[in-house]
């Protein structure tokens, strides 16, 4: 078992990673921040979303909407500028607990849990992606998910967030050095 500190993702078993933030309240905000489309795709990708078990979910990502109008997309994520993944719900318990599954490229599906719980005027946000099969997919998601939710805590704070793709770089760089090989 990995023992990452700090706002980085712990690795919590074989192919799981888990991030916590402490964001600001009320809970039902954070709620409306992972499920409704318009907020979501402020700090991660927009599209429907079901919320009852067998409901889908899509995912559109538009990163050059995350990324301030100087920034240039990195080669390698230029392929990620609408694309569009389709999940399906696997738990929906408004507003403390979203399930849903993650297709990876490959085939497989991973699952990504998001729990929330009051923490006085806080919210402690607890996000797990599961079933993570190789290391490449904990790095990648490992970085991808750290840059969304600094994202995320800067709208929910009111701030602007920091410079979208040197975050993305510098984090990819990070969870590369700092997941175990196996």
């Amino acid at each position: 078992m990995n023992t990452m500190t700090s706002d980085y993702g712990i690795i919590t078993e074989a192919g799981a990673i888990r991030f916590e933030r402490l964001l600001p309240g009320p809970i039902e905000r954070v709620w409306e921040y992972l499920v409704d489309s318009d907020l979501r795709r402020t700090w991660l990708a927009k599209g429907p979303m079901e919320l009852r078990p067998g409901g889908t979910v899509q995912m559109i990502w538009h990163n050059s909407e995350l990324a301030g109008p100087d920034e240039v997309t990195p080669e390698k994520h230029a392929c990620d500028e609408g694309y569009s993944m389709t999940g399906e719900v696997l738990e929906a318990d408004p507003p403390h607990r979203l399930v849903y599954t993650w297709p990876e490229g490959s085939g497989d599906e991973s699952e990504v849990c998001f729990e929330l719980a009051d923490r006085g005027d806080k919210v402690l946000l607890t996000l797990t992606h599961r079933k993570l099969g190789r290391r490449s997919l904990i790095v990648g998601v490992g970085g991808g998910w750290h840059s969304h939710l600094a994202v995320l805590e800067a709208r929910l704070e009111g701030r602007d967030p920091p410079p979208f793709w040197p975050m993305v770089e510098r984090l990819e760089r990070e969870y590369e050095a700092r997941v175990p090989i196996e």
